[in-house]
């Protein structure tokens, strides 16, 4: 009998359960449940989701994914038709060694992401003109929004004491992306003003404006200059942000040179499928004096032990576990997979390359509006780049030709939008001119010289990795290079509590790579993407049936943008029903540093509830709490399994008193693993959840994303989802049938494309289908026994931190360091470094208690591999006790300078007082497969005292 996908998909044997339920006392996997979980919240039947095989679910897949209509998009409107180099599909986007790595804070075994990375933000600080550039966003549209908080923060306090909050957006923008900023604007009490860029040149700006966008080339394609528009802002102390396409500032002037203070965007031009909408890898750059206020990540170049260079995540690193609801963002996940690929293609192209597919977009445009204009069309403007708007042509008719020839147009009112790009040829260019009855012989020739308004007069991709890696050869063994420096699930097991780094199925992944997915437009007709749509359909009726939710939505891109868009659907509801009072968000201490963030992100005040010594909420103290903000009492953001690794046996009643007093319960799903098919979120009580599906539901982290953050909520809440102003959501389409739309109040959108990162949705589709109600249910028991076997396994020589009534712990388990540093003189950062000559990630370092190490060890990993790491741990700490008894010295030990490379190890002169065995081989075991950190301990004071962000 073959395998089922359930056996495939978890670690342990199912002749070692038992081995496993013997370690901590038990007999079945019915005990561990019954005590581990309340009894109260146990469901009496798993979610109803038949399973199936792999075969049977990639048959079925596949005659889904035909429904999908193979025609070339030239739609535009920030997602564009490319040529993805095989080389990067193959070897990065395809590779799990990329796609199962984490978030690169574990520096010296992060080395080969962080140099794709800092590359990534070398193309667009070259591109840009700017000094300081991150290592990606979510999208384009939230970029955007970003830029408009930041420029809120940035207010003088004479600013900030008059008032200032108007943020002035030019009108010639894509609609997505003013969609996202009002959303992000409602929640932030600011005011969003629109109008034309010239009646701001000419009349001024309101005085209580503070920032503006700008869109360069404009929405219609035209291309502005800016340049007194900026003038006259500045005058006025307004910052202006340029929503700038990438690929533009190949030919056009960098937004440095007409006086913007950030450029905004997406790279999907530069290797990223469509993807119907995504994942992408949004952009922020800008002025060096900005690089403190600037959200998501920053990777700089700093010096390791031994006086290397290194690379690391610079200055804001996880900040907002730090700040809180303080934090300039919420942003946590980024999308650094696809930031990588964008870095690769830059790489493979170089300046010459990038430049002649500019020029091919420019081109054929220019070619198809000379034509256009000699045979009587009326075009919006003769400044353009790659994007033609056509004005008051036969509409019907032309769409008519032009699906017959399987070409999708972009028609607004009654224009017609072309959008061209790297794909373009004379074919293609010929077909188009027959639409518009146009026959040439031929193509007409065309020479370029330089762009017709705004040439760009400044070099771009200089830097020695852009010209150096340009035949296929020479980028395949570019990217193993830096493959070769980075840890990652292909090596072992990354224990990181609350992250769930399980396993990535390979029939989860491989979908994604179908051309019938990853060519499709977000914005194209409905009747071209029914399978698209019917696998977005079922996978949020899915997620509805395991949360015991109404209705589901994946628009957000991140777990963090799933927490806030839960809350901006809080808000939707409450204005309304004219509640726009309830302001008051109560949330644990112990909650994930994004809930705080988020909260105050959403207009909420953020009011904490402590937590007990046994880790679970202060029961009396959220009463009271409840009770005395009754009248303002919004809701309460409650993570379960608690951050603390732990089921708590008063949720319900938490749920139930936040419900007395008005309030609505979101659950944090960053812990759903420890629920699905046992319980879930609705029978617990809340009335809306977000769900990190790259978490639980097997979606892959990618060295620190793409994510998905959907949303599940209650009847009530379903019809103030998100929404999007040009494709209506999926998620209002109820048990198959669309609903009407003028019955849903659904707020404004949270993404830039209609259902998110879209491309990933096969991932947990697959994930779902094949495991199957009875399936999740085995995975989650299995995830729990292996959290508590491992727990007993350790705790002979470490205290575990939290435990349940009945002495269990959750999925995850939080072992206590914080004796170490008087004890040994040895830190948790120390073990956790030490742990990679072992070769192993670190488990979550100091959080949510300050010198412990958080361990999950999720249900994909056997027994023989929780016993290794377990033996490492108990080897380290051996380590620790031979410096205690002097054995070993208190600074030259093997903890205190680890990790260990191979510089060092195999070096002439060997300096320390341990051997070089104890070093690298601490373990048996080790020497069959090691894996050796390329850097050795990275110095991050240094990093950010001499701040680099780019490459030379």
């Amino acid at each position: 009998m073959p395998l089922k996908f359930v056996d495939r998909q978890v670690g342990p044997r199912d002749s070692q359960l038992n081995t496993m339920l013997e370690a901590i006392g038990l007999k079945s996997m019915d005990e561990l449940i019954k005590q581990t979980y309340p009894e109260d919240i146990l469901l009496s039947k798993v979610p109803d989701i038949d399973s199936r095989s792999e075969s049977k679910y990639l048959s079925e897949l596949k005659e889904i994914a035909n429904k999908n209509k193979n025609f070339r998009s030239m739609i535009g409107m920030g997602f564009y038709g490319n040529e993805v180099p095989s080389v990067i599909i193959r070897n990065v986007f395809e590779n799990p060694c990329w796609y199962t790595s984490y978030t690169p804070y574990q520096s010296e075994i992060s080395q080969g992401r962080l140099e794709a990375l800092i590359n990534f933000q070398t193309m667009l600080s070259s591109l840009t003109g700017f000094k300081i550039s991150n290592c990606s966003l979510l999208d384009d549209a939230t970029a955007a929004a970003e830029a408009m908080r930041m420029f809120h923060d940035l207010r003088s306090r004479t600013d900030k004491k008059a008032g200032k909050n108007i943020f002035f957006i030019e009108e010639n923008i894509f609609p997505q992306v003013l969609s996202v900023i009002k959303t992000r604007a409602f929640g932030l009490g600011i005011e969003i003003v629109t109008g034309s860029y010239k009646d701001a040149v000419k009349n001024g700006f309101d005085k209580m404006c503070f920032g503006a966008l700008v869109q360069y080339p404009a929405g219609n394609g035209e291309v502005n200059d800016y340049t007194e528009f900026c003038e006259i802002a500045h005058k006025s102390n307004i910052l202006i942000a340029a929503y700038c396409d990438l690929l533009s500032l190949a030919l056009l002037k960098e937004p440095t040179a007409w006086g913007a203070d950030a450029a905004i965007g997406t790279s999907q031009r530069f290797g990223l499928p469509m993807g119907f909408g995504g994942p992408t890898a949004g952009w922020m750059s800008t002025s060096e004096k900005y690089k403190r206020n600037i959200p998501g990540r920053i990777i700089g170049i700093s010096q390791d032990r031994l006086g290397n260079e290194g690379f690391r995540l610079a200055l804001q690193t996880r900040e907002q576990h730090i700040k809180r609801e303080k934090a300039t963002s919420n942003v946590c996940t980024a999308t650094a997979l696809m930031a990588i690929m964008s870095g690769f293609y830059a790489a493979y192209h170089g300046q010459k390359g990038i430049k002649e597919i500019a020029i091919n977009s420019y081109k054929y445009a220019h070619i198809t509006a000379d034509l256009l204009k000699k045979n009587g069309y009326r075009l919006a403007t003769d400044n353009f780049f790659d994007t033609i708007r056509i004005e008051g042509a036969n509409i019907k008719d032309i769409k008519k030709k032009a699906e017959a020839k399987k070409i999708n147009f972009y028609y607004d009112k009654d224009n017609i939008q072309i959008s061209y790009d790297e794909l373009t040829d004379c074919q293609e260019a010929m077909k188009i001119f027959d639409i518009f009855g146009i026959t040439p012989k031929a193509c007409p020739g065309f020479k370029f010289e330089k762009a017709n308004i705004m040439p760009r007069e400044t070099e771009f991709l200089t830097e020695k990795v852009f010209n150096s890696y340009h035949s296929e050869t020479e980028m395949m063994r570019y990217i193993k290079k830096l493959e070769r420096k980075d840890l990652s699930l292909t090596h072992s097991m990354t224990p990181l509590g609350s992250c769930t780094m399980k396993l990535n199925a390979a029939t989860e992944m491989m979908t994604m790579s179908w051309p019938e997915f990853q060519n499709v437009h977000p914005f194209a007709p409905a009747d071209q993407t029914e399978g698209s749509r019917q696998v977005i359909r079922e996978e949020e009726q899915d997620l509805a049936k395991i949360t015991g939710l109404y209705a589901c939505s994946i628009q957000p891109n991140s777990g963090a943008a799933g927490e806030y868009a839960s809350l901006m659907t809080f808000k939707n509801y409450f204005k309304a029903n004219n509640m726009l009072h309830k302001d008051v968000m109560i949330i644990p201490s112990s909650a994930h540093g994004t809930n705080p963030a988020s909260s105050v992100m959403a207009g909420f005040i953020p009011t904490i509830v402590g937590c007990d010594e046994n880790g679970n909420i202060n029961v009396d103290e959220l009463v009271k709490l409840a009770e005395e903000n009754k009248n303002h009492l919004a809701g309460l953001m409650i993570t379960y399994p608690s951050t603390h690794g732990i089921f708590e046996t008063k949720v319900r009643f938490i749920c139930e008193t936040i419900h007395k007093n008005g309030g609505l319960v979101f659950m944090d799903g960053a812990n759903m693993n420890g629920q699905c098919g046992i319980t879930c979120p609705g029978f617990i009580g809340a009335d809306s959840c977000h769900l990190n599906l790259h978490k639980t539901f097997a979606m892959a982290h990618g060295g620190g994303g793409p994510g998905v953050g959907a949303i599940a909520c209650t009847k009530e809440l379903a019809k103030y989802l998100p929404g999007h102003p040009i494709i209506y959501p999926t998620h209002l389409t109820i048990n198959n049938k669309l609903t009407d739309p003028s019955t849903f109040n659904h707020m404004t959108a949270v993404s830039a494309a209609p259902w998110g990162a879209a491309m990933l949705n096969t991932v947990t589709h697959a994930y779902n289908k094949m495991l199957g109600g009875e399936g999740l249910k085995k995975v989650t028991s299995i995830a729990v026994l292996s959290a508590n076997y491992m727990a007993a396994k350790l705790e002979p020589e470490f205290k575990i931190y939290y435990r349940g009534d009945n002495g269990r712990v959750g999925h995850e388990c939080i072992v206590d360091l914080q004796n170490f540093k008087e004890n040994y003189g040895i830190d948790a950062n120390d073990f956790a470094k030490r742990l990679m000559d072992y070769g192993f990630h670190a488990p979550t370092l100091s959080f949510p208690i300050h010198e412990t190490l958080m361990i999950e060890p999720t249900e994909s990993e056997s027994i023989e591999e929780i016993d290794r790491f377990v033996e490492a741990m108990k080897s380290i700490k051996a380590e620790c006790e031979d410096i205690k008894a002097g054995r070993a010295d208190k600074e030259d030990n093997v903890i205190k300078m680890a990790p260990h490379i191979a510089q060092e190890i195999c070096a002439n002169e060997w300096k320390h007082s341990y051997t070089r065995e104890q070093a690298a081989f601490p373990l048996e075991w080790i020497k069959e497969n090691k894996f050796w950190p390329t850097s050795a301990r990275i110095d991050n004071g240094y990093g950010d005292r001499k701040l680099i962000t780019s490459v030379k």
